[in-house]
């Protein structure tokens, strides 16, 4: 039995004996999952400092501190959460229990992501152990230094046999996505998106992708450019531009192409000074094979600012393209790094329609003050969110869903989001073993009298509202004393 096999058999004898569905016990762990993000941030930081080169600030400020406020509300809520949730009646079920009863699902895969690794892992993880799953935890290889992190810490703070952890490259992962899983939730891209979506499809299992993709962001000439391009220049820019919801590109008229790229210009060195390279909070990309990936696509483009690099330290400036064609390279799939490309369009019809001809994406920006406009964007596109304004700052709304749609992924999570995401919502109806008189309608012979009966109950009958169905249900008992009456004679 290999160590995959060994870690996911275990997880879920674990499971089966019931051990992660007390709502003390959920609680238990989250609080020691929240224990590990403050008592180990030293290491958490130094973990993120190697792999990124990311401060020990702005490792609390994009990834520990916003799990940190979702566990502290799923505390807070989920004895609401799991509780049996009551529906609508209608008058043919006026005297039946009926509710929907959150329920875990099982065993839950969670292969996390490189780029934000504590947060896009973590959260997912919150969700299953709210919802009382058990969890396998596979963080990315690519960061080796935070998985490694992982791997030692969660199975000192979390019950070990519930939540493993299981580290490694394709092959390990491969060998996990073999195995039966009840939830799978994938953060990373759509290739390997689309691997994780066949081996879950072998065994039923339904699938959360969160993939990321082209997100554009359009600036109208009538707004406040200097603050939208502060606003976009620290969204693109933050952690390298290694992140899955950054700008991947900028749409604007030409008339103000020039403009945005000077403000942008300003915000730039406002940010990370005269020198980029030895700023503290201006990142590195993850390692050598995405930093030549990231260079080739400026073959063929303008650079208007930045542009320099160093491959030793893995390091890209922040770099703008101007006057950018859609057939251009860093126009073919997500950047992922600190490229910028602007793209001149015919207003807003014509950023619509560049949009509309791409996949969809995890988020579209749009800046205006134009409150028609953004709804006409809003209406005529389709992304995983809109973000009117401002860049990323969505991502950290536990009351909204995070995720994708179409080629940027499937599925949400975020506070309640992830707690239903990753529970079963399971139907109750309980019946009163009486009033038998009211469902004469329904047995053989059928007539036309019985159908009248149906299509009253089932279509006819008003909606009475809850003072209603109580006045209802006294008239409801006559009915179904004078059907049985009838049916007797």
């Amino acid at each position: 039995m290999s160590r995959e096999q060994l870690a996911v058999e275990r997880a879920r004898r674990a499971f089966t004996t019931g051990r992660s569905k007390p709502l003390e016990n959920r609680i238990r762990q989250l609080n020691n999952l929240r224990r590990l993000l403050v008592e180990r941030q030293p290491e958490i930081a130094e973990a993120s400092k190697k792999d990124l080169n990311r401060s020990d600030v702005g490792i609390q400020l994009f990834e520990t501190l916003g799990l940190e406020s979702e566990i502290q509300l799923v505390i807070k809520k989920l004895k609401k959460w799991a509780a049996p949730r009551p529906v609508e009646r209608s008058l043919a079920t006026l005297s039946d229990t009926m509710y929907i009863q959150p329920e875990p699902l099982g065993v839950v895969l969670v292969i996390g992501a490189w780029n934000y690794a504590w947060a896009v892992t973590m959260f997912p993880l919150i969700g299953a152990i709210a919802a009382g799953n058990a969890a396998v935890v596979k963080p990315s290889e690519v960061c080796v230094h935070t998985s490694k992190l992982m791997e030692e810490l969660l199975p000192v703070y979390l019950d070990k046999e519930l939540y493993p952890v299981v580290t490694g490259g394709v092959e390990e992962t491969q060998e996990l996505l073999r195995q039966r899983f009840d939830h799978i939730v994938y953060t990373g891209n759509s290739v390997v998106g689309r691997i994780v979506m066949e081996a879950a499809a072998k065994h039923l299992t339904p699938v959360t992708l969160e993939l990321g993709g082209k997100s554009p962001c359009y600036i109208d000439k009538d707004c406040d450019i200097p603050l939208a391009c502060r606003r976009v220049t620290w969204g693109k820019f933050t952690n390298c531009g290694q992140t899955c919801i950054a700008p991947d590109y900028v749409l604007c008229e030409p008339s103000i192409q020039d403009r945005v790229i000077d403000e942008m210009k300003k915000c730039l060195k406002e940010f990370y000074t005269d020198d980029p390279k030895s700023f503290p909070d201006y990142g590195r990309i993850i390692n050598e094979r995405h930093f030549r990936r990231i260079l080739a696509m400026m073959e063929d483009s303008t650079v208007a600012v930045g542009g320099d690099s160093d491959e030793t330290q893995c390091y890209i400036a922040p770099t703008i393209l101007r006057d950018v064609k859609a057939g251009s390279k860093v126009m073919q799939e997500e950047i992922f790094g600190p490229l910028l490309p602007i793209v001149p369009v015919g207003g807003l019809g014509g950023a619509i329609d560049f949009i509309n001809q791409r996949e969809k994406s995890l988020v579209i920006y749009v800046f205006s003050t134009d409150k028609k406009l953004i709804k006409r964007l809003i209406e005529e596109t389709s992304s995983g969110a809109v973000l009117a304004n401002d860049c990323l700052v969505h991502y950290s709304v536990s009351s909204l869903p995070f995720g994708g749609v179409g080629n940027s992924g499937m599925g949400c999570y975020h506070g309640k989001f992830s707690f239903d995401q990753l529970s079963h919502l399971r139907s109750c109806m309980v019946r009163p073993l009486k009033n038998e008189g009211l469902n004469n309608m329904r047995y053989p012979p059928h007539t036309l009298s019985k159908l009248g009966w149906a299509r009253f109950f089932l279509i006819t009958a008003p909606d009475l509202g809850w003072m209603g169905r109580m006045a209802a249900l006294a008239a409801l008992v006559a009915v179904a004393g004078f059907l049985l009456s009838a049916y007797l004679l």
